[in-house]
């Protein structure tokens, strides 16, 4: 109860309440909530975004957010008092002034390849040694070793120094001191007198590099989380990477509203993340921060068709060259030309533990033995697996930059990428994108699929869990709508995606259908090509996908995607599937970033069922919008209930979903001549297939599971596509090789040895 809070005379003209627990609600209609929203995504944390009030909640590590980008507790609180509604409370002015004061008061700092933990208040790093964690994890130097040395500048535009002490003796060890002792320039020129009022003394201690995740927890739970910048322009150890945005690319605005989050005054890169919707540009931001950086950025995906997609957007948006581009994956492993470059890769081949082929281990002595300038982690929310987390000790960067759409997972490990990472530097209002039309507007629509009388009786009665789940997804209703929604969207002139996580539906979905389908098993080689016949080749305008299509496949002709099943309650699935028909539909017709497919008028021979006349039929297709997205669920089933969890992102961010319930298989029959499963017979038949099958439908389905976060990273398999092209189709390719590939020489590497 927030009644006893004070208002103001004039809080109707206030557009925010400021509650006690830190909770802010803002009311978007009001006229100036554009500059309050501006100001909370600085702050505070995005929890629920809907069209007409928004809530956010301040929280410790936006407050260090706030503070990493230059907000102190005055401007906080000067700003929450101006668009407030009521006074603020005592107890949250102080928890404000506490969590502002305690950041920025450490650094961890590499120096030619050795992390430092460095501050300027010598009591807060004697209280850091305290902890046993970061006492363990201190390398004291050798007694041949130099003494650490830091001198920060205190004047803008001055660089960072390491100043050698020009009077000691190298044939002695140097005098034993306290190794937190304060140090600066030690020479003993009556010149560095008026030098000395550029350089504010700090104290530093070495840490273990493989113990540097442990540092930054550690450091983060005593209140004093680590600031993580690097000074490029001062950096000269490092050599600079020639590269420039091209004069045509040209940034959104909340592109750079997000960068200016990192570069700030643009000196200095701060490590965190940048949050985006799907289709939002995210790519291109990682683009602009290299180029800003100019030194050599290693970009880690999940995918080796993302790393392809990375490859090109670098060669569309900046002025790098092919060999100053270089991929490291199981089909390629190629270093750039010079000194400096850009790397791309996987996060499976970054952090594999087993043998590695003698290329690949090449590869990887390359990686691990320079300093990046900048790490861009594609997907940053799959970094919190222990698996993945390894990448964060095994490269040495001076700057890290996360990107994702999804900040959210499951098992509540993403609060760990605040002190893996750094703090959420920017995060955009997916309906405020869409309005602008930088993103596509989507309906949203959940289809209630009747069960068929012989499948819910084995649902009811099946003890297996994986087995009830098949019988949900293999609901011969739910295929005969599934074939009926393709058809009414191809009519339309759609392109139309098609997920499935039980690969065992997947087959016999697209089998049934005739429609080409992609999942773990499937060669790199046949997924590029059916890929690439489904932007280009109007004859096929739909694919199925497994769930190694949920991220990273760049599909910008995709504005139709059907969801028949998926992973239980996820809302990091649910978001990423939605995104892969996000991107602006600007260029297909209508000018503001509608789509031209979506406004017109039914065309004549479109399928639907006949109607008499009156308004359209409720699961009828928007003509408002510019994609459409459906899950197709099996009615009283475990699918409706894992879907309300799943949509909670979504609905979060202001989404709606319709529920169609009125579509039902006759409806589907009476337009559609050849409907599958149309008769009793056919159903059973396809019940006791099921039945015959393994719990989740046959061995192949767990082939995306073995592929786990790295679902297109699995050309090394060389398995092909095991189902055949649907007929009629003219489907073409063009590949590029070489004799070595032709001969089997991709994993082969000629050494000479000398007996």
């Amino acid at each position: 109860d927030f009644a006893h809070l004070p208002l103001k005379p004039d809080h109707a003209a206030r557009p925010l309440w400021v509650l006690t627990n830190g909770r802010i609600v803002l009311e978007a209609f009001s006229p100036i909530a554009h500059h309050a929203m501006d100001f909370l995504i600085a702050v505070a944390e995005p929890v629920s975004r809907p069209r007409h009030v928004h809530e956010y909640k301040l929280t410790e590590t936006s407050l260090y957010a706030a503070v990493s980008i230059g907000l102190d507790a005055t401007i906080v609180l000067n700003v929450l008092t101006k668009f407030a509604k009521n006074q603020l409370d005592d107890s949250l002015v102080a928890t404000i002034r506490k969590y502002t004061q305690s950041y920025g008061k450490v650094k961890l700092v590499l120096k030619s390849g050795r992390f430092y933990v460095e501050s300027e208040y010598e009591s807060v790093l004697r209280t850091l040694l305290a902890d046993p964690r970061i006492a363990a994890s201190r390398i004291d130097a050798a007694p041949e070793a130099p003494r650490v040395q830091t001198a920060i500048s205190s004047r803008p535009g001055h660089a960072v120094a390491d100043p050698p002490n020009a009077d000691a003796d190298p044939s002695k060890p140097p005098p034993k001191a306290d190794p937190l002792a304060m140090s600066g320039n030690d020479g003993d020129d009556d010149d560095d007198n008026d030098a000395a009022d550029d350089f504010i003394m700090t104290a530093s201690f070495e840490i273990d590099p493989l113990q540097a995740e442990q540092v930054r927890e550690a450091s983060h739970e005593l209140e004093h989380p680590m600031q993580e910048e690097y000074d490029f322009a001062a950096d000269v150890r490092n050599p600079s990477l020639d590269i420039d945005l091209k004069p045509l690319t040209k940034l959104r605005p909340y592109q750079e509203q997000a960068l200016s989050k990192m570069f700030g005054g643009g000196r200095r890169a701060r490590s965190g993340m940048i949050v985006l919707p799907c289709g939002a540009g995210k790519t291109l931001v990682g683009v602009t921060a290299a180029s800003t950086i100019k030194k050599s950025v290693l970009v880690l995906c999940t995918s080796s068709v993302s790393v392809e997609q990375w490859s090109r957007e670098f060669r569309a948006w900046s002025t790098l060259q092919d060999g100053q581009i270089a991929k490291f994956t199981s089909d390629a492993k190629d270093r750039f030309v010079g000194d400096a470059g850009v790397m791309i890769s996987t996060y499976t081949m970054v952090t594999f533990t087993g043998k590695r082929a003698y290329d690949a281990q090449k590869m990887m002595d390359f990686l691990q033995s320079r300093e990046w300038g900048l790490l861009i982690l594609d997907e940053v929310h799959v970094v919190p697996a222990e698996i993945f987390r390894k990448v964060l000790v095994l490269v040495k960067t001076h700057a890290k930059l996360g990107l994702t759409a999804t900040l959210v997972r499951e098992d509540d490990k993403i609060k760990n990428l605040k002190y893996l990472i750094g703090p959420k530097l920017f995060e955009a209002n997916w309906l405020d994108l869409a309005s602008k039309g930088h993103i596509a507007t989507v309906d949203c629509a959940e289809v209630l699929c009747p069960m068929a009388a012989p499948f819910y009786r084995e649902y009811i009665t099946e003890p297996t869990a994986r087995k009830r789940q098949l019988l949900a997804v293999m609901n011969p209703h739910k295929i005969q709508l599934c074939q009926f929604l393709i058809q009414m969207h191809e009519a339309r002139g759609d392109k139309i995606i098609v997920f499935s996580d039980n690969v065992f539906a997947l087959k016999h979905y697209a089998t049934t259908i005739g429609r080409p389908y992609l999942y773990g098993g499937t060669s790199q080689a046949e997924r590029l090509r059916i890929l690439q016949n489904f932007r280009y080749n109007p004859a096929l305008n739909t694919i199925f996908l497994s769930k190694i299509g949920d991220t990273s496949v760049d599909l910008p002709e995709a504005n139709c995607l059907i969801q028949i099943s998926s992973q239980y309650g996820s809302r990091r699935q649910e978001a990423q599937r939605l995104g892969r028909i996000l991107r602006s539909k600007r260029g297909r017709g209508m000018a503001g970033g509608g789509s031209a497919r979506a406004a017109a008028p039914a065309e004549p021979h479109s399928t639907a069922p006949p109607t008499s006349g009156g308004p359209p039929p409720a699961w009828a297709a928007s003509t408002t919008h510019d994609a459409h997205f459906y899950t197709l669920l099996s009615r009283n089933t475990e699918e409706t209930y894992y879907s309300t969890k799943r949509q909670q992102f979504l609905i979060d961010q202001g989404y709606a979903f319709r529920v169609i319930s009125t579509l039902t298989a006759d409806a589907a029959a009476a337009a559609v001549p050849h409907l599958a499963y149309r008769t009793k017979a056919q159903q059973l038949e396809l019940l006791a297939t099921l039945r015959r099958a393994g719990p989740a439908g046959d061995s192949d389905a767990s082939s995306d599971e073995m592929e786990g976060i790295d679902g297109f990273d699995g050309a090394a398999s060389g398995h092909g596509a095991t189902r055949p092209r649907p007929g009629g189709l003219n489907l073409f390719v063009r590949r590029a090789g070489t004799l070595k590939s032709l001969s089997g020489g991709d994993t082969m590497a000629y050494m000479e040895i000398n007996k």
